[in-house]
């Protein structure tokens, strides 16, 4: 199938039209900056933007940064607050007039890699797929399949944040050569190590591109590789998760989402955990009907 694929990041929102039998970009990649603030409607009408830019496509797919769960967008990483709670794929599905599908940003870096790249050659075990840019994504494969929405860039590190303390956003911030960037980085995947022993890191997102100016501070037992992919990864996974979704006559939650929120909200301000356990359990109910 040819579908256009889209990472949305904090400073970019980038495009490919891409062959999803093999990974080829069909087009040129074209780059649009993240709007500031980066509210929901601000980055839907970007996206529309640079959607009218391609054409000769089948499906859409958006990596977006944050947990996606049934269309619905629960986290905010490195966009606005005003995300939260937002029906993502509704929201993009109503803004450019056609099915959109929605998934975590490093969820569709992950993909491309399992499909295309160094993960194709390691379907059993664990595999993590790290990308380090604006913050830190991160998605786990277990034999293959993929555990989506993890937020490892949110583990503790230094009293902070990991994606605070070792991101590419972070070395730039704090203007830190690559060996130091690269000490800070080495602590964080050595983390990893420990709570999950990974058969395998790869590495996407811009600092992946850069990965021989800090491969000799990275100390762990676990092999780490950059992504055969590198930046693209992310427009290149959103593309395979959209034709994936599509073929499988799936449609983008656009349904109920709204009133689901509304129903959250109000158990939220009562302080109802019954209710709110309860409303959380009917999606997953529902997912395991489908």
């Amino acid at each position: 199938m040819i579908a256009l694929g889209v990472d949305i990041g904090g400073s970019g929102i980038k495009g490919a039209v891409v062959n999803t039998e093999t990974g080829e970009l069909l087009s040129e990649k074209i780059r649009l900056a993240t709007p500031q603030p980066a509210t929901p409607e601000a980055v839907a009408g970007t996206l529309r933007e640079l959607a009218s830019k391609f054409s000769d496509y089948e499906a859409i797919g958006c990596g977006f940064p944050a947990t996606v769960h049934h269309g619905i967008a629960f986290t905010a990483a490195n966009i606005d607050q005003t995300w939260i709670n937002t029906p993502v794929e509704k929201l993009f599905t109503e803004t450019l007039g056609r099915p959109v599908f929605v998934l975590n940003d490093a969820d569709a870096a992950g993909i491309a890699e399992m499909t295309f790249g160094i993960g194709k050659e390691q379907k059993n075990g664990i595999v993590m797929m790290i990308t380090v840019g604006t913050g830190l994504g991160s998605a786990i494969f277990v034999n293959g399949v993929l555990m989506p929405n993890t937020e490892l860039g949110h583990l503790i590190l230094s009293d902070d944040i990991a994606e605070h303390y070792c991101s590419d956003a972070a070395r730039q911030r704090e203007d830190l050569g690559w060996n130091k960037w690269g000490k800070r980085f080495n602590r964080y995947l050595q983390r990893l190590q420990f709570l999950f022993n990974p058969d395998l890191i790869i590495l996407g997102g811009g600092a992946s591109k850069s990965f021989v100016k800090y491969q000799e501070k990275i100390r762990v037992r676990t092999p780490v590789v950059p992504a055969r992919t590198l930046n693209l990864a992310g427009i290149i996974g959103a593309a395979v998760y959209a034709a994936g979704q599509s073929q499988a006559g799936l449609a983008p939650n656009i349904e109920g989402a709204e009133e689901y929120i509304k129903k959250m909200l109000e158990a939220e301000a009562r302080h109802d955990r019954k209710e709110h356990k309860k409303l959380s359990g009917s999606l997953k109910s529902e997912a395991d009907d489908d």
